[in-house]
């Protein structure tokens, strides 16, 4: 089964993509700030990141950047779920690592179907 990591620092907005991933078929992990999240995907086992950009501690794009950076973790895909809308933070998220970017408030459908497709070009 595919594992989805799902790190948010709101409650609600971590427990409604977990809700809508696992009824899609998705296994879900979730973490409450940013250096959970780095903590879980070095553990292994997770197949995709969705990462709050704006979380205490280690923000999404510190995350994404220390996931790029490791070897271990360099290829996991990554997907930015955020309330930042800006071109300039869009274009950060990307150059942090991201495979994809999605703003809040968002679709719960879109999201799933971003993961589908994000799995779909980064898996061999």
């Amino acid at each position: 089964m595919t594992t989805v990591l799902v790190a948010d620092d709101d409650l609600d907005i971590r427990e409604l993509v977990a809700f809508k991933l696992a009824q899609a078929g998705y296994e879900v992990r979730s973490a409450p700030d940013g250096a959970a999240a780095l903590d879980l995907a070095r553990a292994g086992g997770v197949d995709i990141v969705v990462l709050d950009l704006m979380m205490p501690g280690l923000s999404g794009l510190d995350v994404c950047a220390e996931l790029r950076r490791q070897e271990a973790t360099a290829d996991l895909p990554v997907i930015m779920l955020t309330a930042r809308a800006q071109d300039q933070d869009v274009a950060s998220g990307f150059a942090a690592g991201a495979d994809d970017y999605v703003v809040k408030p968002f679709s719960p459908r879109e999201l799933v179907s971003r993961v589908q497709a994000v799995l779909g070009r980064t898996r061999p």
